[in-house]
Order: structure tokens, then sequence, then C-alpha cells
């Protein structure tokens, strides 16, 4: 199959990233090696290109090479691959348009992987005919961060539930991240047992790679999604600092679509950390009026810690009902951002659940599906489309 594969290999021969991957390149018959200088030329004399690696070289625009791939032939999958790690440039570089970074050769056994799936994404396009890249363009390193001010708002239960249900209605790489570092919790939504947890990966932090963070991760089994647990032990969690976070994060943006993380309500330098590197904030809240009091109280205090929302954060509103104090109108006449999904109180078809320590879901195609997971499931839909 990969003889029907076009695959553009932007470098030299005398680099060193093209030297450890050829072994794999030659599985690829239709591999074309051109400089920086020939890509823009060969892609505008119209010939296909499905895939584009770029190699990195001091000195080379590969900024500026990605982004006139993605202008020129909009449909090209673009990976970038460098020598080491570089937190500042995969930021750059995912912004320009590339759907992966990484590093060679530490990261060589998932550079097959990632081949084989954007091989599937470009026959799958091809059959459409159209480009159907938009779950991975779309979450390319998307940190979505899950947080309230208020206890018992339910932010563990949807984040659980969000991360799982994106994992078994979509393609992408999902990690969840629980950073309730003294209690936990995700493991009990999701039934996982395990004594691991991310607080295993210090050893290793300042050179943190996939393979580190797949070592220590849990897949919860229905879904196969790769949950990264909390350590629950207060005096470990006094030991992941701000630097910690931020490596830790940034690594998993490298290697998953989406990174989804589980905040507490209580605000620590590991939340500061994980809020300010959010794409993305969900803040969860319950259609009551204490609710809105701590989520005022919430807003004030990163106004003043000079965590920027607008545009960031979007509304959660959980357990809503008929009995509900509040409902989304209510609710919008007391807060500006926009309300993303409702979440309705359904006791009896999650507390079975819970009580067993399962997920709320099981299959991609479930049939009888509770009130809850029918609207986290519409919910992800519409985030994907």
């Amino acid at each position: 199959m990969n003889e029907e594969l076009s695959l553009l290999v932007i470098g030299d021969e005398d680099n060193s990233i093209y030297t450890a991957i050829k072994d794999i390149l030659s599985e690829y018959p239709k591999f074309t090696l051109v400089s920086t200088s020939r890509v823009i030329q060969q892609l505008e004399d119209g010939e296909h290109i499905d895939i584009a690696l770029v190699l990195n070289r001091q000195e080379a625009p590969v900024i500026e090479v990605i982004q006139k791939i993605k202008r020129t032939s909009p449909e090209t999958l673009v990976m970038f691959l460098n020598s080491i790690q570089d937190f500042q440039l995969v930021r750059e570089v995912l912004r320009a348009g590339a759907l992966d970074y990484l590093v060679i050769p530490d990261e060589i056994n998932l550079l097959s992987e990632r081949l084989q799936t954007l091989k599937e994404m470009t026959k799958t396009n091809k059959a459409s005919g159209a480009v159907n890249s938009s779950i991975f363009s779309r979450g390319r390193g998307e940190v979505l961060a899950f947080y309230s001010g208020k206890g018992g708002s339910g932010t563990t239960f949807i984040s659980s539930a969000f991360a799982q249900t994106l994992k078994l209605d979509s393609t992408a790489e999902v990690i969840l991240l629980d950073l309730n570092l003294q209690y936990g919790g995700i493991e009990t939504y999701l039934g996982i047992e395990t004594n691991r947890s991310l607080a295993d990966l210090k050893p290793v932090i300042q050179e943190i790679n996939d393979s580190h963070i797949r070592n220590v991760t849990e897949k919860e089994k229905f879904s196969r999604l790769e949950v990264l647990l909390s350590p629950r032990d207060t005096e470990v969690a006094e030991s992941i600092d701000e630097d910690y976070v931020q490596r830790l994060i940034r690594a998993c943006k490298r290697s998953f679509d989406f990174v989804i993380i589980d905040i507490p309500s209580y605000i620590d330098i590991a939340s500061f950390a994980a809020i300010e590197e959010a794409d993305k904030i969900f803040y969860v809240i319950t259609p009551d009026t204490p609710s809105i009091r701590v989520f005022k109280s919430v807003e004030e205090l990163f106004k003043r810690l000079g965590i920027h929302l607008d545009e960031r954060m979007e509304i959660i509103i959980n357990k809503t009902g008929k009995d509900s104090e509040l409902n989304g109108k209510d609710l919008s006449r007391f807060i500006q951002y926009p309300i993303a999904a409702e979440i309705k109180k359904d006791i009896k078809g999650v507390l079975h659940s819970i009580n067993k320590g399962e997920p709320i879901r099981k299959e991609a195609k479930e049939k009888r599906l509770p009130a809850v997971a029918k609207d986290v499931q519409k919910w992800v839909a519409g985030l994907l489309k």
C-alpha cells in the first residue's frame, strides 16, 4: 500500500536526521528528497504530495517552508523532525500548520506509527474527494483544561467523560491528565487501578519524550484513552512545580492531538501552570446562585494573576433540569463567556456506572446511552466539525 503514497522529504543527504530515517523511508518507494530552496517550486509545478517531512537544519527557514507548503498545497500533511527538543519551536511549527513535531532518533518508532496514521488519513481523503484532516489540523497539540472553583460541580466526571468520548468518536490521539495531585479522582470514574502516576516522570522530566510518557500512562480499556494519573500523595504533590507541569504538558502536545487536563478547584503553582498552558478553559458550573458567586471570585482572581480569559474560557453548565434554580439564559445575564454545553442531571443514568467504577460509555456506536453521555457526545461532535 505504501507504493500509492507520495512522500516528500525536505532536507539534504548530509542531514543527520535524514540518515537516521533512511530505513523507514525505504518502505515508501514514491518518496522524494528535495532541498529547502526547491520544495516550493516542486509544489507549484503541480506535483501532488500526500505527506511532507520537514527536516530541521540550523539557519534554514523551516517555519516559512511549512507555511508555504500549507498555502501552496493545503491538502498536504506536514510533519516536522528535529534532533533536539525545543518547546518554543514546537509552538511555532504547530502554528505554522505542521501536524507533528518529533525528536529523531529518540522517537523514531513513533515516526513509523504516525506515517501509517497519516497514510490512512490520506486514503480517506482520496476516497471522499475532500480534505478530511480537520480533526488533526484543529486538534494537534490542543490543550483543553477543565476547571471549577466550586467543589462538587462535576469537573472530574465531565473531563473524563469528554476525553473518553473524544477518543471513541474520532481517530485523534488523546491523553487525559489528572492534576488533582493530592487525592486524584479520574481513576474512579474510568475504572483504572495502578500505582503509576505522572510523578514517575520526574527522573526524565528534563528530556521527556513520547516514549517516557507512554511508559507511565494507563489505557482505559474500552476507548484505549491514554491516562496520566495523579500520585494521590500530598508530599509528592509538593514536589511537582510549575516547570514540571509546563514540560509535561508541552511534551504531551507534541505526541497527542488533544491534551485534556482535570484541574482541582484550588489554585496552586501546578494548577496555575496548567491554566496558563491551556488553549481553552472549560469552566464547569452548576445552575445555582452559589456557583455564580464562586465564578465571580475566580474571574477576579484570574485577572489579578494576569490569566488571559477572552476567547479562551467557555462555560459548561452541569446538572441542568426542570428543578434547577437557573437555566442557561439566566446564567448568560451574569456570565459574559459563551456556553459550550449543557449537561443534564441524570443521577439514575450514571450512578450505576460510578458505583461500579466504570466509564459511562463502552463502545463507539453504543445504542443505549444515558442522557449525560448523549449530551457529551453532542458537544464533542460539535467540536470536531
